[in-house]
């Protein structure tokens, strides 16, 4: 018995070290780039969906590779169709889901994107290289329509972050939690973001090149995205989630997503060589690291799950966002202080 708990235990460490090593490997200095490429929704009305919608800074977006683009199903050599992602028409997907945690209702802005690729790499070794690979931001409104907390995550599920707002009181953070900065596998992002420093407040996350990792986020000014002198906007309008389900073909429409079989729930195409030899035994899961559906578990078959332990599987899925915020220390049901 002590053999197997010390194996399971070195298995896990090994996990644990090819995440950070890979997720730490990419890191490397942006060269600085005059005006990059952004992309988001204009805002078309006051309705939280739009007015909270973030946009995406990309950096050399003269690759294909690092643009958002449209997933659509294309004829191929054997008289099907196949799933790409289209880099020369951006689209931001968009949901509502509300919740309600500590006996408190919210509700939750959700917005997808998906790039054609994550290229192989050798240095920096990109893990995650694939196709069809996306990210979720998701925007918790609380009750009065503030947001209170900005979630990053990659669609596999990886490098979640979650980001607490001004309007988020202290006591509902992890203990010790620092308002200044944190850091997931390499990256530093900030501890706070603050809505009420700008007039026409606009979520701006910062993407790096290659595997699209979350660089930083920031609020802005909605003017300073159509400064010509800082940045080359996109405008990327947003489509219902649902879109992803029924993408458009000459006879029926297809999803974006495998319908049934083994790959059930999992994008279509997003296969992560690296991730399933690397992680996939310890994992107990051969398509960890695979692009994913974000719906109920009970109707996708595949559940969100965040963690890389297996125990961890169904207390980390973030359908059930409220226990996924518990599961992370979010979200304490202590009364206000």
């Amino acid at each position: 018995m002590g053999r197997i708990r010390s194996a399971k235990k070195t298995g896990f460490l090994l996990t644990a070290f090819l995440a950070l090593w890979c997720g730490c490997a990419q890191y490397m200095i942006v060269p600085v780039e005059q005006a990059p490429t952004t992309y988001g929704p204009v805002k078309w009305s006051d309705e939280p969906l739009a007015r909270f919608a973030p946009a995406f800074v990309t950096y050399q977006a003269v690759n294909p590779a690092n643009r958002i683009g449209t997933p659509k199903a294309v004829p191929d050599e054997t008289g099907g169709y196949r799933i790409i992602v289209d880099p020369s028409e951006p689209v931001v997907y968009a949901m509502e889901r509300p919740y309600t945690q500590c006996g408190r209702a919210f509700r939750n802005l959700i917005y997808r994107v998906h790039f054609r690729e994550v290229p192989f790499s050798l240095i920096p070794f990109h893990l995650g290289a694939g196709y069809n690979t996306g990210l979720i931001v998701v925007v918790t409104l609380d009750a009065a329509t503030n947001p209170i907390l900005v979630t990053t995550v990659h669609t596999c599920g990886c490098y979640v972050a979650v980001i607490p707002t001004e309007h988020q009181t202290r006591h509902a953070r992890p203990d010790g939690w620092d308002h200044r900065r944190f850091r997931v596998y390499g990256e530093q992002l900030p501890g706070e973001l603050t809505f009420g420093s700008a007039s026409d407040p606009r979520l701006l996350v910062h993407l790096r090149p290659g595997e699209h990792r979350i660089m930083h986020v920031e609020v802005v000014e909605e003017s300073v995205l159509h400064d010509s002198r800082r940045f080359q906007f996109r405008p990327a309008p947003i489509s219902p989630m649902t879109d992803l389900e029924s993408l458009p073909v000459d006879t029926t429409p297809m999803s974006f997503y495998y319908e049934s079989g083994i790959f059930k729930g999992h994008v279509r195409g997003s296969f992560k060589i690296f991730e399933t030899l690397l992680l996939g035994l310890v994992t107990l899961d051969a398509f960890v690291g695979s692009d994913k559906i974000y719906g109920d578990p009970q109707v996708t078959g595949n559940p969100f799950y965040t963690s890389l332990k297996p125990w961890n599987r169904t207390q980390s899925e973030m359908w059930d966002f409220g226990r996924f915020l518990d599961f992370w220390g979010w979200g304490s049901c202590a009364s206000d202080p």
